[in-house]
């Protein structure tokens, strides 16, 4: 007769321990460290978020030029490039908020879109008078460069150049950036007369309060700004 087999009743193996998570108290020296590890996290991911946002707003500032270059192969002077910034930039919201303008009630206040383009306005008004840093599109190598930007890639912006202008002095400007491309490293190193609009610039004399943050003036300095974009309710 064969033997019968015989099975095992119940499992052979323990079940899996769970680790108890270890509580600290509130003022330990753990938990201080916990939260200053957490803290430090959370300001890195904040600055990384800020930093996406930052060269986001650059891309879109920069794509406004880019698209703003002639159809040739030719370059614009300085005169068409303050013309571009006071009569189409500084303007480009100005329909928005005309309509805003025109669906608000009497007697109520203006609406949060408003202010935000209104506010908006008036810093790049301001940054433009103070001096206002821009793609040179005055220098034939920087803008034979420009042309071949894909529209998203913002490393590529870092290796141009860049000039500063000013409203108040509009015949001036001054090379911040000079470009890291080669193309643009030859042409400094092998002119040594260089043409008016490429490497020749004038360096402009920097406005007296360029420096002063905005949120430190007093808003008296706005006034006449702030009424003439309101104008009567």
């Amino acid at each position: 007769m064969a033997p019968t087999e015989t099975r095992k009743t119940g499992s052979s193996t323990k079940a899996p321990t769970v680790k108890k998570e270890k509580i600290f108290h509130p003022n330990s020296r753990k938990a201080d460290q916990l939260n200053r590890k957490e803290n430090r996290k959370s300001k890195l991911a904040e600055q990384a978020v800020n930093r996406t946002k930052k060269q986001a707003s650059f891309v879109d500032f920069f794509g406004f030029f880019y698209h703003a270059l002639p159809p040739d192969e030719s370059v614009l002077t300085l005169d068409d490039l303050h013309s571009l910034i006071r009569d189409v930039w500084l303007t480009r919201n100005d329909a928005e908020i005309a309509a805003e303008q025109a669906a608000r009630r009497k007697g109520r206040p203006k609406s949060v879109k408003q202010q935000k383009l209104e506010e908006l306005k008036l810093r790049e008004t301001e940054e433009y008078r103070t001096g206002m840093e821009v793609p040179d599109l005055t220098h034939t190598a920087n803008v034979a460069l420009m042309r071949q930007w894909d529209e998203a890639d913002f490393s590529f912006t870092q290796i141009l150049r860049f000039i500063r202008v000013t409203s108040v002095k509009p015949d001036l400007f001054l090379v911040t950036r000079p470009g890291k491309h080669h193309a643009l490293l030859e042409k400094q190193s092998g002119d040594n007369h260089p043409a008016p609009g490429d490497d020749a610039p004038m360096l402009m004399d920097p406005v007296e309060d360029r420096d002063v943050p905005l949120a430190e003036e007093p808003l008296s300095r706005f006034a006449s700004t702030i009424v003439g974009m309101d104008g009567p309710s």
